[in-house]
């Protein structure tokens, strides 16, 4: 498997125009399908995400791509920030002429919403320069969307591998392959 990542890995990073970017992609312990990175290019990818694609290069190349994306675009040194933020404003008491407290409320409704909202959009992001990182590396684009129609079909299921909890951060499946056909010209089969 990690030499699958690694390969993967390489061929993606080859594309990337900015030379001071480096990768380094694992195999993460984990039960749940799913893949993450860190500041640094730190990519780490569950086998179970790797199984569920059953091993397709093309979907595998789009996950990995997606979060070089995130490490390219600095989406994981924004969410840092973000986090310490919230932790800033956590311990920050704004008083209203009234006297009442409205940190509270600021903690709980502004800031958790501005938190789903730029993310989402930094996902959209990441699955567009991940969709671009692939075709410039050969792989099949269409491979986006075999990845993220496999979500959606699960989305429908028992969720025994734990994918909702996952896909609760992310934008409604059928956006992201919209956008993603829309911005990367793909063919729509029936």
């Amino acid at each position: 498997m990690q030499g699958l990542l690694d390969y993967l890995a390489a061929a993606l990073a080859e594309r990337v125009r900015n030379p001071l970017h480096r990768f380094e992609v694992t195999a993460a312990a984990g039960n749940h399908p799913t893949a993450f990175a860190l500041p640094g290019g730190y990519i780490f990818v569950a086998p179970a995400l790797v199984e569920l694609t059953g091993r397709d290069r093309d979907q595998l190349a789009f996950v990995i791509g997606h979060e070089m994306a995130h490490v390219i675009q600095g989406h994981a040194i924004d969410r840092i920030k973000l986090e310490w933020s919230q932790k800033a404003l956590s311990a920050v008491s704004v008083a209203t002429p009234a006297g009442r407290t409205v940190a509270p409320w600021l903690r709980r409704v502004g800031v958790g919403w501005l938190e789903r909202a730029y993310s989402r959009e930094q996902e959209f992001e990441a699955d567009e320069l991940g969709g671009r990182l692939m075709r410039a590396a050969d792989f099949d684009p269409q491979g986006c969307v075999r990845m993220l129609e496999r979500f959606r079909r699960m989305e429908h299921e028992s969720d025994p591998l734990g994918l909702a909890a996952y896909m609760s951060t992310h934008p409604p499946v059928d956006d992201r392959i919209h956008h993603l056909r829309e911005r990367l010209k793909l063919e729509t089969h029936a």
